[in-house]
């Protein structure tokens, strides 16, 4: 008795139900990947990879310079908002340093 008649055969059905079923089990999962991305707003890609949802049409090129527009002010104010941050600090550091210095000229003078 060979080999291939004790062991493939008798558990032919076994192999290739298992087959089918982990097929359907790659196919499930790209299913469930392409609804996700679909659900949560990732662009779908077609087999080389390049992005075939959404396509670029002119609001969203209105769009992306609106928001570039917008960063960029936005980038403005926060820098004019550091620069009298830093001005604050060193008001309140010279102020108390200040002070510090004037209380100890009047313990000398005492």
């Amino acid at each position: 008795m060979d080999i291939a008649d004790a062991t493939i055969v008798p558990n032919l059905p076994w192999i290739i139900g298992g087959g089918m079923l982990l097929g359907a089990m790659a196919i499930g999962g790209w299913i469930f990947t392409t609804w996700l991305r679909i659900r949560n707003g990732y662009p779908l890609e077609n087999s080389w990879g390049k992005a075939i949802y959404p396509k670029t049409d002119a609001e969203a090129i209105e769009r992306i310079k609106l928001l570039t527009q917008e960063n960029a002010q936005l980038r403005a104010e926060l820098g004019s908002i550091k620069d009298r941050l830093g001005n604050v600090e060193r008001i309140v550091t010279d102020d108390a340093h200040r002070v510090a210095g004037e209380i100890e000229a009047l313990r000398r003078t005492n």
